[in-house]
This record gives structure tokens, C-alpha cells and sequence, in this order.
């Protein structure tokens, strides 16, 4: 044994060595609370097959020379008598199970730093190397939990002043590691180390840094509460200065890690007690491993943490940040403002400056203010259908600021939902944990009120207010939560918005918790109640409102006038485990429950979910896990009504080579829709509607082939047309649905990654709904097309050093609306519309903070000439195919971190 692992050795209990798991993604679909998806969520890492298990080799031993048998006159022989059974006491009880605490692990303080080149020989070389503490044993969680992680893994670490180091000696065939340069944070097609730091040791937050086997980064924010807004527990927003490096050698690769304690928070004691986790990746074989073992039997993972000692007289010292930055841009776009009034506006050059700041306070509260922030390298939204849809699409955030320590906001109900807070021009927030206490405050103001409406209105346009030109609307959150027990929590939470031109207001407060009651077993719950002010729902000019912009409303609302009050709660259960996973939902939300900061898309509802599987693991063969799946859903109104029912039962199964494939033959839905929500539609209807649909889908998606991954979707069945033209009746709405996507991920070279996605849907009229409008048109062929929406986006990234990239984006959405000539009868009061945008980017990333952005942005839109009645110019602007260019941008933005 190494000195360096003898003096510090690990401090095993047990049989505890596990193996590190992949922070952000995970092999399986399925949440660390156990929520499962039929698509990997965004930021998951799609894990690669489970390791190919080879039988263990057999030895020919010659057998033994017989011998005649000895005749015995007892038959049978007594050699071949089975023992006489124990007389069994039914007082007796089973000895209990040993306990088996947490391994630990004591780091030592190092005189220098180590360096990648002490380990490139696959054990440590030199003084530094070898006094650092070794840690081995990891241990599978995927595909086989408990067993040995197929290639041998150590972990080396040590500490000074100023950083904490890790070297990570991964062994493997280095013509089958996965090891490719790509940007900062794109790392799940790669292997990959980690390393989860609890350090208030709460097991309840904790920082993760991960690294490819060439050191590209990632690194994000750890939650045992997971969120639909982060895509489960990690918050990938988190970005902080730390290096690494990495080199594939020819036994496998190595890792090495630098992390200041300065992008640290910590409790400013003398002696600190963390927790710890490790964890390698192996993408070829789905293989997630740890140290020490995380199990999925239990719930969570940082209740499964080591613990670290070793780390005593540091702290994160006079932490100050400033980022200064500037953008110069050169930019012509149609402002639609007054869409009866639409003209171009342009700069030849216009400059923009701003600043962020960050202080840390008493080592472990953070104060981050912004200046004038500017979002304009951040990456376009990532596609998703968002016609037809009933309710309100949820896009995630991805400005920084907003991102930045979002899970001290976050509760089981969504209440601030910062894409509400379209156009800030300064924010403030502070955040930081004092003992058993988190705390969190923000508050920003935006100006998208007084940019939503004209700032001068002529005397042609039709319908114009620029009353409320110039105005801003202001958000606060408050959040305060308490740890209970030993994973449980109570919280506290407030928000409020308000608009002091037109006095309007929302304010929203109540109570949750998160109580853990064993390793399976979880409950988190909510209760809040919201009053408010609002005038949107009954102005007849929504530009006259201050929440234009938003409409927080949905068709459930009603108040008296313009108040609006009522509570809304929230409880969810949850059981995970390795074979057996439960959620089970009940969500109660009044009428008069409004909140303008967060994200609540459907109101007057009692809903109950419930989302129930089991997997099987075999041990042999291609299938990793496979098992069946319900989900189901009840919802009523306040008055009793019952409004949705769906049963959807499915399969899904998990392969070696990166494969899932999902199997949904039948699922059954009824909606009904209300006098109300007609009205919402644009219709006048005064009774309810029952529509009753079936739907049919497969999934899959595979990862098995080096350079390529690919995967699509497929679902026919029926749809409501919840975009019908005026004079459609409603029980003609419901219509025949099929709806497709597409993924291909192809890297030619190792720089290059190319990501493709198309999506489609297509919704088309049940024979009833065509001879009803036959009726209404004798004799004219109107066709059965209500709409077909198509969307296909190519993403390419080239990765020229660890700094530099270029990245291109281009993409085309279209809408055709009904049958191609049919203007006589159409279903949809959609037009047809075609847009294709063409999003350049040049990235210089030094380190989060510094950085160099060059880029270029164009739009085109097959907008209508005729509606253009500005002279500002329009006429020519068309290409061959009617599009008009109406929005191109260059810009380039330079920032620079300050590090005090």
C-alpha cells in the first residue's frame, strides 16, 4: 500500500467502496426522486450501454476416480438423508441487520500542488503524489447496483491553502474510451469523473464538479428535492472558476481537478466536516459508478455520502467578483409593437454597457447585484411544439442571473418562474445557509411593461394605447426554509409583483416542507394563498394593463372585478427504490389563485396523479431493465365537475448501447371542456363538452454506434382543435392527431458535433367534422387539413481548443394552415406561417466571467405586404418565396472577471 493511502487511509465500514455517478444525467429516464420520463430531459446524460458481463471462466478439473458403490441395507442410504429440519420457536426473531454507517475519508494538507504529469504512468509519482489519500472500491449503480465498477478506478486527493486537488486514474482500453473536445458543459456523450461536495454536510445541497477524460467541464448545483424546472436535481446554472485537465494515457485516462475554496461556501469554522461522493461514468456500457456505494435501493444520494475530515484553517477569504462587459451591436428589426402600425428600427452601431457583482459575506451568504444585463450570447430556445396547445408551453430559463442559486426559490409549487421578468435593468439577490437556516431574497424591476405597448401612436392605427410607454413593473421573492431531522425541511415563502402606474398587484405567501421518513419514502407539500389586483381579464384593450405582456391568466380564473384571492396546494408522495417506484400527486388550485412571477398554467382544479412502475434487472443478456408503467389522472373543478381522465399504461426498456424503447399501445383520455373554456377558444357555447380520444405511441433511441446517436417518436390518435376558426361548432373539434419527432447526433470528427431534430405534428378533420362543413359548402372541395406544424433545427459546434468554438444554429418552423385553398370553410383561424432563422456564434471561454462573444443572428418571415402601411420602405425587402427579412443583428460582447 502506498504511504499516502496508509497514514490517510480510507476509513471504510463495512464493505462501503462505491463509485461516482454522473452529476447532471442519468442512465435510466428516471429522476433521483424517481419520476420518470419517456424522453430524457434536457441536461440528463443519456448513459451509454451497461457493461457486457462475461461469464466467469470454468476450469476442467478431472473428476474424481469412482468407486463401486457400497450396498447398505438402510434404502436410501443415510449419506442420503437430508437433515432433519430445525424445530422452528415461533417466539424467535431474525438477528436485526448490522448498521453500516458511512465510510470517511481524511485528506492531508500539501506543501504543493500536484500535477497531471505525477499520475500519466497510472499510479503517483514524486513526493506531492504520494502523500495525497487514495480512495478505490467504487461501486456500480447502473446497470448493476452493488456490483464492482468494471474498470479499476482511484481517486487521489489533498488540499492547501488555496484549492482543493483530485486526480482521478481511470483504467480502460483507450481505443474504446469516449473522449472528444467539445465545449464547455456538452460532456454527456463523453466518460466522465465527478466529484459532489456537501459542504455544510446538511444532505440536502451540494456542489458537483465533472470532467470528460480530456477535462472538458461541467459543473452545477446538487438538490435531493428534484424540480421540474431544472429537469430534475441538478441546477446546470452554476458556473464558478476551477481547472482541470485530463489526458486519455494508454492505459486508460487520467483526470486532475483544482477547485478554489474561494467558488466555495462553507461554514467558517476552524475544522470543516463535509460530505463526499466520487463517481465515474462509463458511457459504452450505461455504467454509473461511486464512491462510496450510492444505491439506488435507497432515496437520494448525499444520505449515502462519505465523510470528509482533513480540511482545517480555510476559507473562501475576501471573495469579491466584478464582471464588467460591453456590447457593441449593429442591428435592424420590424417593431410589431402596434401591429396596425408596424415600421423597421435600426443602429448603425449602439454600445451597451454593464456589470455584475458578487460579495461573499462571512464565508457562506452571497450578495449578487447586475447592472443592465445583457442576454445576447445565451442559446436559443430549444424547439418544441407549441401550436394547438391548450395551456401555457414551458420554456426553462437561461439567462445566468436568474439561473444563479435558483434552488433557494424553489418550491413544490412554482412560484417564480423568472421568464416572467422579460426585459430587467437591475437586479439584486441574496443567498446563503447560517446553520440550520437557508435564506434567499430577489428583487429586479422590468421594463417589458413600457416596451409591450407603442411609444407613439398615429392617427391611422386602429387599435393603439401609449399610455403606459416607458412604464416598469417590479418582482420580489422572499424565501426562508429550516432543516429538520436528518433530510426534512420546512420553508417559508413570499412573492410579489407590482406595477405603481396602474396600481395594479399579486401577491402570493404560504408554507411548505419536505419530509424524508425513510431511505424510500418522501413527502413534499405546499399551501399558499394569493390576492391580487389585476385588471387584464376585463379591460376591453389589454394594452391598457400592466400585465399585458404576461396575462397570467387561464380559463379556470374568476374574481370579483378586478380582485382575484384564493389559495392553492399542493402534496406529492413518493417511493423509490431499485425495482418498485411510486409518485402520487394531489394538487388543489381555486378560481381566484393568480400569480403573475410564477409559472401555474391551469387554475379551479382538484387534480389527483398518479404515476406508478416496476423495472426488472436481469443479470445476463442485451435487456439492462425493462417494466411496465401507469400513468393516471383524475381532475375536477370546484364545482364538482369532472374535467380530464387519463389512463396510460406503457413499457419501457432499457438496452445495452445507449438504447431505451418505449411501447405505448393504448392510452385513454376525456377532456371536457366548459362553457368558459369555449370562450377562451373564441367560441360562444353554453353547455359542456365531453371529448373522449385514444392515442397510440412507440419511442426509441440508441446510442450504440461511437459516432452516432439517433432516436425518434411516432403517436397517431385523436386531438382536440383547440385553435378553430370562429364559426366552427364544438362538437366538431375533436380530430385526428399524429404527431412525429426525429434526433440525430453525428460527430464526424472529434471537434465536431452536429445535432439534428425535427418535430412534427398533424392535425386533420374526423369524417363527422368534414361532412359538417360539406354541409355548410355544397359543392365545394374544402379538404380535411386543420394544420400541419413543422419544425426542423440543425445545431453545429466545433470545438477548436478548450477556449475557442464556433457554433451555428438553423432553424425552420412552419404552420400550414388548412387545406391549400380553402378559404370558404377553414377549421383553424391560424394563416399559414413560415419563419427560418440563422444564429452564428464565435466563443472565446477563458473561464466563466471571461470571455470574448462574436456573433450574428438573421430572421426571415413570409410576412404579408399588405398589412405593412408604414412607408418605411417595405417594398423590395421579399426574397424569390415572399419572405422579408424582419430582424438581423451583429454584435460582439466582451467580459472580464475580477477576482478579489
Amino acid at each position: 500500500m502506498l504511504p499516502g493511502a496508509l497514514k490517510y487511509g480510507v476509513g471504510l465500514s463495512s464493505q462501503q467502496t462505491a463509485a461516482p455517478q454522473t452529476a447532471a444525467p442519468q442512465s435510466a429516464a428516471v429522476s433521483e426522486q424517481g419520476t420518470e420520463s419517456r424522453q430524457n430531459p434536457a441536461g440528463q446524460n443519456q448513459q451509454a450501454s451497461p457493461q457486457n458481463q462475461q461469464a466467469p471462466s470454468e476450469t476442467n478439473q478431472k473428476p474424481p476416480t469412482e468407486q463401486p458403490p457400497v450396498t447398505s441395507p438402510q434404502n436410501p442410504p443415510p449419506s442420503a438423508q437430508l437433515p432433519e429440519p430445525p424445530i422452528k420457536n415461533p417466539e424467535a426473531r431474525p438477528a436485526p441487520k448490522p448498521f453500516v454507517a458511512p465510510p470517511t475519508l481524511t485528506i492531508p494538507r500539501l506543501t504543493h500542488a500536484p500535477a497531471l504529469e505525477d499520475f500519466l504512468e497510472m499510479q503517483p509519482k514524486g513526493e506531492t503524489a504520494l502523500q495525497m489519500a487514495k480512495v478505490s472500491g467504487f461501486v456500480q449503480r447502473t446497470p448493476h447496483d452493488g456490483e464492482t465498477v468494471s474498470e479499476e478506478t482511484e481517486a487521489y486527493l489533498g488540499y492547501d491553502q488555496k484549492n482543493l486537488y483530485l486526480v482521478f486514474v481511470c483504467f480502460d482500453d483507450p481505443a474504446k474510451v469516449r473522449a472528444r473536445m467539445s465545449r464547455r458543459e456538452d460532456i454527456y456523450d463523453d466518460d466522465q469523473v465527478a466529484v459532489l461536495f456537501d459542504t455544510f454536510h446538511d444532505r440536502r445541497r451540494a456542489y458537483e464538479f465533472q470532467t470528460t477524460a480530456l477535462g472538458v467541464q461541467w459543473d452545477a448545483i446538487y438538490t435531493e428535492a428534484t424540480r421540474a424546472e431544472v429537469g430534475g436535481n441538478w441546477d446546470t446554472s452554476f458556473d464558478t472558476v476551477w481547472d482541470s485537465r485530463g489526458k486519455v494515457t494508454s492505459h486508460g485516462f487520467v483526470v486532475w481537478m483544482a477547485i478554489p475554496f474561494k467558488s466555495l461556501r462553507f461554514p467558517a469554522t476552524k475544522q470543516q466536516e463535509w460530505g463526499i461522493i466520487l463517481y465515474r461514468g462509463i458511457i459504452r456500457k450505461n455504467e454509473d459508478s461511486f464512491w462510496p456505494h450510492v444505491s439506488r435501493k435507497v432515496e437520494g444520494r448525499l444520505g449515502q455520502a462519505a465523510t470528509l475530515y482533513g480540511l482545517e484553517g480555510i476559507s473562501p477569504g475576501r471573495d469579491i467578483e466584478l464582471i464588467p462587459y460591453g456590447v457593441m451591436r449593429s442591428f435592424r428589426s420590424l417593431d410589431t409593437v402596434d401591429p396596425y402600425n408596424p415600421f423597421f428600427q435600426k443602429a448603425a452601431v449602439q454600445g451597451q454597457p454593464g456589470m455584475d457583482a458578487k460579495f461573499v459575506i462571512r464565508d457562506h451568504f452571497v450578495l449578487d447585484m447586475t447592472a443592465n444585463p445583457d442576454f445576447s450570447q445565451v442559446e436559443s430556445e430549444d424547439p418544441q411544439i407549441t401550436v394547438n396547445q391548450r395551456f401555457e408551453v414551458y420554456f426553462p430559463e437561461k439567462r445566468p442571473f436568474f439561473l444563479e442559486n435558483e434552488d433557494y426559490f424553489r418550491t413544490p409549487i412554482d412560484l417564480f418562474f423568472t421568464r416572467n421578468i422579460q426585459d430587467p435593468s437591475a437586479g439584486i439577490r441574496l443567498t446563503g445557509k447560517e446553520g440550520p437556516y437557508s435564506v434567499g431574497v430577489m428583487s429586479t424591476d422590468d421594463r417589458a411593461p413600457g416596451l409591450a405597448v407603442p411609444n407613439f401612436c398615429p392617427a391611422t392605427s386602429l387599435n393603439c394605447s401609449d399610455s403606459l410607454t416607458g412604464i416598469r413593473s417590479y418582482f420580489t421573492i422572499a424565501r426562508v426554509s429550516r432543516d429538520i431531522f436528518k433530510q426534512s425541511s420546512v420553508g417559508a415563502v413570499y412573492t410579489d409583483w407590482e406595477c405603481p402606474t396602474t396600481g395594479e398587484y399579486n401577491r402570493t405567501g404560504g408554507l411548505d416542507t419536505r419530509l424524508k421518513f425513510n431511505a424510500n419514502w418522501t413527502v413534499e407539500a405546499q399551501a399558499v394563498v394569493s390576492s391580487s389586483n389585476l385588471l387584464g381579464l376585463h379591460s376591453s384593450n389589454l394594452q391598457s394593463t400592466c400585465e399585458y405582456n404576461l396575462f397570467p391568466f387561464s380559463s379556470g380564473n374568476a374574481g370579483k372585478g378586478n380582485y382575484y384571492a384564493g389559495p392553492a396546494d399542493k402534496v406529492e408522495v413518493r417511493r423509490n427504490g431499485l425495482h418498485f417506484n411510486y409518485i402520487g400527486t394531489y394538487q388543489d388550485v381555486s378560481p381566484g389563485f393568480v400569480t403573475v412571477p410564477g409559472f401555474v398554467n391551469r387554475v379551479d382544479i382538484r387534480g389527483l396523479y398518479n404515476t406508478i412502475y416496476y423495472r426488472f434487472r436481469p443479470k445476463k443478456g442485451w435487456i439492462l431493465s425493462w417494466g411496465p408503467s401507469m400513468l393516471q389522472r383524475y381532475v375536477f373543478d370546484h364545482e364538482g365537475n369532472r374535467l380530464d381522465t387519463n389512463y396510460d399504461p406503457y413499457v419501457r426498456i432499457e438496452g445495452r448501447g445507449q438504447t431505451f424503447i418505449w411501447l405505448d399501445p393504448y392510452e385513454e383520455l376525456r377532456e371536457r371542456l366548459r362553457p368558459q373554456d369555449f370562450a377562451f377558444l373564441g367560441l360562444s357555447e353554453n353547455k359542456n363538452q365531453d371529448y373522449h380520444e385514444h392515442i397510440s405511441s412507440v419511442r426509441a433511441q440508441t446510442g450504440y454506434l461511437r459516432k452516432v446517436t439517433v432516436g425518434g417518436s411516432y403517436s397517431w390518435g385523436d386531438g382536440v382543435n383547440f385553435v378553430p376558426a370562429a364559426h366552427s361548432q364544438p362538437q366538431g373539434l375533436l380530430s385526428r392527431s399524429n404527431t412525429a419527432d426525429g434526433t440525430l447526433t453525428f460527430r464526424p470528427v472529434k471537434p465536431l458535433k452536429i445535432e439534428n431534430t425535427y418535430l412534427f405534428e398533424r392535425l386533420r378533420a374526423t369524417n363527422n367534422e368534414y361532412l359538417l362543413a360539406l354541409a355548410q359548402t355544397p359543392g365545394v372541395l374544402i379538404g380535411k387539413g386543420i394544420l400541419n406544424n413543422h419544425i426542423v433545427r440543425s445545431k453545429w459546434n466545433w470545438q477548436f481548443t478548450p477556449q475557442l468554438s464556433l457554433r451555428v444554429i438553423l432553424q425552420y418552423n412552419s404552420i400550414l394552415a388548412n387545406t391549400p385553398g380553402n378559404t370558404l370553410y377553414p377549421y383553424t383561424y391560424l394563416p399559414t406561417q413560415k419563419q427560418f432563422n440563422a444564429d452564428f456564434l464565435v466563443t472565446y471561454l477563458v473561464h466563466p466571467g471571461t470571455a470574448i462573444y462574436v456573433g450574428y443572428n438573421s430572421d426571415l418571415q413570409n410576412l404579408d405586404h399588405s398589412l405593412m402601411l408604414d412607408p418605411a420602405g417595405l417594398a423590395g425587402l421579399y426574397t424569390p418565396k415572399g419572405y422579408i427579412n424582419d430582424s438581423r443583428q451583429f454584435f460582439v460582447k466582451v467580459s472580464y472577471l475580477f477576482r478579489f
